[in-house]
């Protein structure tokens, strides 16, 4: 049996977010660095044992053998994005995890690459 007390199937655990993070909504400043759609990976480091890793930690880290957008981790772990910004904050700090911010949006295509388009279509 499971060490996570359910109340039934459709409920899951009960454990509130914030008791998820200890209550707290931010970590250290390194946490700022993430946006929605940044991705993270795990880098593969040791977990050492003096580190206050908790399960949904651990669980985040296995959910990141490959790279991810952090909404994407947040949908499939069933978290509000807040807390797992704080959960990924506290995995920065500790070395465990690589951020790669989102690329910015790309200006509009130059005027010649849309003249070639048109061309190319047109010569259908």
């Amino acid at each position: 049996m499971s060490d996570v007390e359910w109340v039934d199937e459709e409920a899951g655990p009960v454990v509130r977010p914030y008791a998820l993070t200890g209550g707290r909504t931010t970590t250290s400043t390194s946490s700022t660095a993430f946006d929605l759609l940044s991705m993270v990976v795990a880098n593969g480091s040791v977990i050492s044992a003096s580190s206050h890793l908790g399960s949904e930690h651990r669980r985040l880290l296995g959910m990141m053998r490959r790279t991810r957008p952090i909404v994407e981790l947040a949908s499939e772990a069933g978290l509000p994005i807040g807390v797992i910004k704080v959960l990924l904050g506290d995995l920065l700090d500790q070395g465990l995890i690589l951020v790669r911010s989102p690329l910015p949006a790309n200006t509009s295509p130059a005027e010649g690459l849309l003249r070639e388009v048109i061309s190319g279509l047109r010569a259908l």
